[in-house]
């Protein structure tokens, strides 16, 4: 299962606050791709990932908008 969340100009901490509401509703091995603008994310949701048991799979930018996807671990919290 793969999906989308658009953080898109949002700014901090807003992606990684959406970024927990989504992962909360997906399975354990899930992946989400998220979707921003706000160059925070580059640490921040990686950051969030360690400490939630999340794996970030890839990190990719092209111009202002970075794309992180995410296998969610089986702690949702």
């Amino acid at each position: 299962m793969s999906e989308t969340l658009d953080a898109r100009r949002l700014l901090c901490p807003l992606p990684v606050i959406r970024t927990q509401d989504k992962v909360v509703t997906l399975s354990p091995g899930a992946r989400l791709t998220v979707i921003a603008t706000d160059p925070g994310v580059l640490n921040d949701i990686p950051a969030w990932c360690r400490i939630n048991g999340h794996r970030v799979l890839a990190t990719r930018q092209e111009g202002r908008e970075i794309e992180i996807d995410i296998e969610v671990g089986g702690d949702e919290s």
